[in-house]
């Protein structure tokens, strides 16, 4: 998948140095996990690359995730895509309830995504989401719903780009720090904007 130079691509070893360097670089894959899970995903990698890559896919949703309150809750089928563009450039993470299209209420959205912070401003997310949308909708999801912080202008203009509409601000769980946040949804089935 492609729109422009900007790719989205299964985790795979050929770009395994490029997502390792980003790491090292400060790049935090996920914005409830922080360091310690880039740290992490370091050491997996050095220990068993195969293995790190498998578990970046996961459409069964085998086993448990931790939560930043350190409460474990069951993990729900979902993936990892990694955007590509003249090397590594993020990553865009989706998970689903298999039978519905809720999700629990510790889950922030469908769809999550994170750009290095030296490529941001050049449109990879919104690309990178346009992209992702059509493999959503193969799920049979009619939507999806996206959450961001208030204050963060750059994500709401990612999520509006690709068809999203407001539906709602709320107060996050303690889980996630109880603060307010802003949900989003998009239909599927039809071709994002950006």
């Amino acid at each position: 998948m492609q729109v422009g130079g900007t790719r989205l691509v299964r985790p795979a070893a050929e770009h395994l140095p490029g997502y390792a360097d980003a790491l090292r670089r400060g790049f935090e894959p996920s914005t409830y996990a922080g360091p310690a899970l880039a740290a992490a995903h370091l050491a997996a990698i050095e220990h068993d690359p195969a293995a790190f890559l498998a578990g970046l896919e996961d459409v069964e949703g085998r086993g448990a995730v931790t939560l930043p309150d350190g409460s474990e809750v069951p993990r729900l089928p979902g993936f990892t895509r990694w955007i590509l563009d003249r090397g590594f450039c993020g990553v865009i993470h989706a998970r689903w309830q298999t039978g519905s299209t809720g999700l629990p209420a510790h889950l922030l959205g469908h769809v999550g995504y994170l750009v290095v912070a030296w490529r941001r401003g050049e449109g990879q997310a919104t690309r990178a989401l346009g992209l992702l949308l059509p493999e959503l909708a193969q799920l049979g999801l009619p939507w999806v719903e996206l959450v961001t912080d208030p204050a963060n202008a750059a994500s709401i203009r990612v999520i509006e780009a690709n068809g999203g509409t407001f539906l709602e601000r709320f107060t996050k769980l303690p889980a996630h720090g109880g603060t307010e946040a802003l949900r989003f949804r998009i239909a599927l089935g039809q071709p994002g904007r950006g």
